[in-house]
């Protein structure tokens, strides 16, 4: 269930409070003085058997004594109490309710969970949504509804605010009404029983009157729900996250404070960036970002020129770009000439631009002007420190009027100091320029924006297609992790190793495994040239801290010295371990190679997870690691491998030449592609992975496996391509098309296949003239959420991108999967061969096992061929409300 009676909740007509009271301080007492106070245009109805009035108005007995069923219920009365309560107000027709009343999944306590399931189970057969327990309440000043406990009354505004914490709630009000901050919403969800974060995601997406989404988030419950719900949010408004529980003390007691599982924050972070949302870390700074991107149009990169008059606080700003990931613009030898001839010579010559502590408005304004102009700079942060001798205040008058109608590059500023700055801060505030306190805060602002937009960008950007095509031997790697299972064996060996990561065209050492030190020496005859050789043992995961591995031997003796030697020492330190045996492998060529991992975990609450960084014996040690969710392509692979301090080295560094960044790339997709094809898989670590100009290698790997877990639709946190709905077809010329869920890297071949339809075709689909697609709608059709759209394509078989596309068929379910909007397309020269009912058909089929509903859509009257197709799909018909052109097509499934 995701926003199916909402509007109950945010919306009501009327409200029962159940509970109220008349003793002072009490719960039940302030939430009937906030009710009645808030100014709600509506029935207000107390009940409570020990009062016949509160707040002057006649209370009830009972629910059944109610004169008239509430949209909404608050409920502050003891737990016990409470799913009795919900079953008899979902039996007279309330859809909503708020319980405010702690004591039940808290904790993890058991007869607590136990009322909770109750109260669940009750309201269940009505459709009668939740927000609670143990929740402060929800306030939409706009509506007049304070449904909390909050001690002061917010003001209205366009900010839409949830959080589990009804403390962090109640901070949040008394910190914003001395800001004069208003609210469109303010959400305590408390145990999140029913409605949780992706409701509210959904919700607030699609109501105007949030023109931002700031969540705090402790804990998620529905991982798949959330990140469905937050990507398309991030898609049509800004939505920033402050995640508590960083720490896992912290984690530990957001879990007993909410009864929810917390979950890595590394992998929250993966999951906050993959979304398109904006993470922060204090509510400060939750305020501050929205501020920002409301004042400033998020900036082309992270190259920050600053303007200062003194080189102690631009200092101060380099060093917090730095740190925060940004980079200084440089600049232009023009511009330098240009500042030589309007600055004295004691300038700084650089970036940071210092013109000294006497600089007044009139320098000030002149730098400004050339840097207005600096190509490199993509925003401009002008500081300014208080002098006896220049007025800060004429200073800020002079940068407002400098940048004039300009929005490009944007302008931040920070006046340090307090009395005598004021005045300039309030100008930039009047003229819509963002100011600071602090060249630090100035920075972090900066770089809200541009993590905003690089998030945004990910969202949306087109991946280039594979530099190969891949084919994974599925059925070789579920059988060897099948053969490990039945044998009761977690690990794989060796062996079993290399042939899954073979199946999946992922190159390792080759090698063979030897029983003991002489048949290891055979081995290392056969072999011919330097090789390394590795414990083989059950009980022994990291065997380089064992003295599990020795490497660059030369020749058979050596090799059965060393293997002879390995046995015993660790037959000595693990006298308990079962030694099966030894690897022996041949020695790579290190040249010119760095050591990576690659690994696969399993997240408590995302699920699986993969891993990339720096690899080695010291991989711990040096914590150079970026996490993401999978699936993966070559845009979010790529993204993946520049989040790590490797990427640098990688590049090339310092006379070492650039590795093969694609066959890196290719190897996380490769990993991303076991995660959804094998179910067994729990662990991988693929440590080292050799990367070097010629390509990857896997030198050492080890995979956990276990039985019983559920396919990858089920596990992932975001549903992966669904291919099994790939279908060859053969048209009634003779010709072969491929049937297939559409995917982003399609993106070329759409906007390729849009410029072959005539203006006919577009006006019949569009209902519009459109020349060209644009790249946003572009990637609305490509990028899409299997979990709540689909799309499939007729295209012909090869590389996505690189194909013609001949027909598009789609649908979009509402949040509830109840009700899906259809589009249909098929190119006109291979009309009347019976693909448009094809695709039709398939969708159809596709929506039936989704458990969708009805599927509608909106027909032009003249479109009769579509028209013809919907009466022979048994699709009613019927006119469109005001729009004569237009019929309305609807088919129940």
């Amino acid at each position: 269930m995701s926003v199916r009676n909402l509007e109950h909740l945010f919306r009501p007509r009327s409200i029962a409070l159940i509970g109220a009271s008349k003793r002072p301080g009490s719960v039940g007492s302030v939430l009937a003085r906030n009710l009645f106070r808030a100014g709600f245009d509506g029935p207000i109805m107390p009940v409570s058997p020990k009062h016949a009035h509160i707040q002057s108005v006649p209370a009830y007995s009972s629910v059944q004594a109610l004169p008239e069923p509430p949209d909404l219920a608050v409920i502050a009365t003891p737990p016990a109490t409470v799913p009795g309560l919900i079953g008899e107000l979902g039996a007279i027709g309330t859809k909503a309710a708020i319980v405010i009343t702690a004591g039940f999944g808290e904790g993890g306590r058991q007869e607590g969970l136990a009322l909770q399931d109750a109260m669940l189970k009750a309201a269940r057969p009505h459709l009668l949504r939740i927000v609670g327990p143990n929740c402060l309440g929800v306030m939409v000043p706009r509506q007049g509804l304070n449904a909390g406990f909050a001690g002061i009354e917010p003001g209205p505004g366009r900010l839409a605010f949830v959080a589990q914490s009804g403390a962090v709630v109640t901070a949040v009000v008394d910190w914003a009404s001395e800001r004069g901050i208003g609210f469109s919403h303010l959400v305590s969800l408390g145990d999140m029983s029913d409605v949780d974060f992706g409701d509210m995601l959904d919700y607030l997406a699609n109501d105007p009157e949030a023109r931002a989404i700031l969540l705090y988030i402790e804990a998620v419950t529905h991982a798949r729900k959330f990140m469905s719900a937050a990507r398309a949010a991030a898609r049509s408004k800004p939505v920033i996250v402050v995640k508590a529980g960083r720490r896992p003390e912290g984690a530990k007691a957001a879990a007993s404070h909410t009864g929810a599982l917390a979950g890595s924050d590394e992998v929250y972070d993966a999951a906050i960036r993959r979304a398109g949302m904006l993470r922060v870390f204090s509510l400060e700074e939750l305020f501050d970002a929205v501020e920002t991107l409301a004042a400033i149009t998020p900036p082309r990169g992270d190259r920050l020129m600053i303007l200062t008059n003194g080189g102690g606080i631009g200092v101060m700003a380099v060093d917090a770009l730095i740190e925060a990931g940004g980079r200084l613009a440089d600049l232009s030898s023009d511009s330098l000439a240009k500042l030589n001839q309007v600055l004295p010579e004691t300038w700084s010559h650089g970036n940071p631009i210092d013109i000294i502590g006497d600089a007044d408005a009139e320098r000030y304004g002149k730098a400004l002007s050339v840097l207005f102009e600096e190509p490199s700079a993509d925003a401009i942060l002008v500081l300014n420190c208080p002098t006896a001798i220049v007025s800060s205040t004429d200073v800020a008058q002079t940068v407002i009027e400098t940048r004039g109608t300009r929005r490009d590059p944007p302008v931040l500023t920070s006046w340090v100091g307090g009395t005598s700055v004021r005045e300039g801060r309030a100008l930039f505030s009047r003229s819509a320029i963002p100011s600071y306190d602090t060249p630090s805060d100035a920075v972090r602002a900066f770089m809200h924006l541009v993590n905003y937009r690089h998030n945004q960008i990910t969202l949306m950007e087109t991946p280039a297609s594979l530099p190969e095509i891949f084919h994974p031997d599925q059925q070789r790697a579920s059988d060897v992790i099948a053969g490990a299972l039945a044998a009761e064996r977690p690990w794989l060996d060796a062996a079993e190793v290399r042939d899954v990561l073979t199946a999946y065209d992922i190159p390792t050492t080759g090698g063979e495994t030897a029983t003991d030190p002489a048949a290891a020496a055979a081995v290392a005859a056969r072999l011919d040239g330097p090789v390394a050789v590795k414990i083989v043992s059950p009980d022994i995961l990291h065997k380089s801290d064992v003295g599990g591995v020795v490497l660059d031997l030369d020749g058979p003796s050596a090799v059965e010295i060393a293997a002879k030697a390995m046995g015993e020492r660790i037959a000595r330190l693990h006298p308990g371990a079962r030694i099966e045996g030894f690897r022996v492998e041949p020695m790579i060529q290190t040249r010119d190679s760095q050591e990576l991992i690659v690994g696969v975990a399993d997240d408590v609450l995302f699920g699986p997870t993969i891993l990339f960084g720096q690899g080695g014996t010291a991989v711990e040690v040096i914590a150079d690691r970026a996490l993401a969710l999978p699936p993966l392509n070559m845009r979010l692979a790529r993204e993946m491998i520049a989040r790590t301090r490797i990427f640098r080295v990688l590049e090339g560094y310092r006379g070492l030449p650039p590795a093969d960044l694609d066959a890196i790339a290719l190897t996380l997709i490769k990993v991303s592609q076991m995660v959804i094809d094998l179910p067994g898989l729990v662990e991988l670590d693929i440590n080292p992975l050799l990367a070097s100009p010629a390509g990857v290698v896997a030198l050492d790997a080890r995979i956990k496996v276990a039985p019983g877990r559920a396919p990858a639709a089920d596990r992932l946190a975001i549903r992966p391509y669904p291919k099994e709905l790939e279908e060859k077809i053969t048209t009634e010329d003779g010709r072969t098309l491929l049937l297939r869920p559409v995917v982003p890297e399609d993106e070329p071949s759409l906007h390729a296949g849009f410029a072959k339809l005539t203006p006919e075709e577009v006006r019949l689909r569009f209902f519009m003239p459109l020349k060209t697609l644009s790249h946003v709608v572009a990637a609305r059709f490509t990028q899409i959420d299997y979990d709540r759209e689909m799309g499939l394509i007729l295209t012909d078989p090869g590389v996505p991108g690189k194909t013609e596309i001949y027909g598009v068929v789609r649908i979009i379910a509402d949040p509830d999967n109840q009700r899906a909007e259809y589009a249909i397309i098929v190119r006109k020269d291979l009309t009347g061969q019976g693909l448009g009912r094809l695709l039709m058909q398939r969708i159809l089929d596709h929506a039936r096992r989704r458990g969708i509903k009805e599927i509608y859509g909106d027909v032009l009257r003249d479109n009769t061929r579509m028209l013809g197709l919907c009466r022979e799909l048994g699709f009613d018909i019927a006119p469109a409300e005001a729009e004569p052109d237009i019929a309305h097509v609807s088919l129940a499934l």
